[in-house]
């Protein structure tokens, strides 16, 4: 699955101020919610917490890729936050989160959502995306990035 596939440019949030973990996590389930009219905020937001729970999405580095499986969720859907400020995110790192990458899949998606998972990985492992993705100032423009 390609990232232009799940992730419109009206799902990209540059610039965005958020003080917590539970305050991203909300803005990323807004974001979602909004793009499909079949799931809510509050599930949303609720599937993400419970995979926090599991153990945090913190990659290290400044990046978290929450994400989780939705049941009443038809098809893969994404939203990115780029923050002003890191937040406390618990990584493994220890490190601020400034790039949040969400993935919501439907339930029976497993192997699409491990797939997906891999795919964001391996892209934010690039120092020089990274980079990319801290300057972009626009939605298109990161959005470009992460499509590119």
């Amino acid at each position: 699955m390609k990232i232009d596939d799940i992730l419109s440019p009206e799902c990209v949030l540059p610039n965005q101020d958020c003080h917590s973990k539970k305050d991203a996590l909300d803005t990323l389930a807004k974001t979602i919610a909004d793009s499909d009219n079949a799931i809510s905020q509050t599930e949303v937001f609720d599937c993400l917490i419970a995979r926090e729970k599991l153990g945090s999405t913190g990659l290290g580095n400044g990046i978290a890729i929450p994400h989780g499986r939705l049941s009443n969720s038809k098809k893969t859907i994404a939203a990115f936050l780029q923050l002003d400020e890191g937040i406390d995110y618990d990584a493994v790192d220890k490190q601020p989160v400034d790039l949040l990458f969400a993935l919501i899949v439907p339930e029976e998606s497993t192997d699409e959502h491990l797939q997906t998972l891999a795919t964001l990985a391996e892209m934010f492992s690039d120092k020089n995306i990274i980079r990319k993705l801290r300057r972009g100032r626009s939605a298109n423009e990161i959005h470009s990035i992460l499509t590119g």
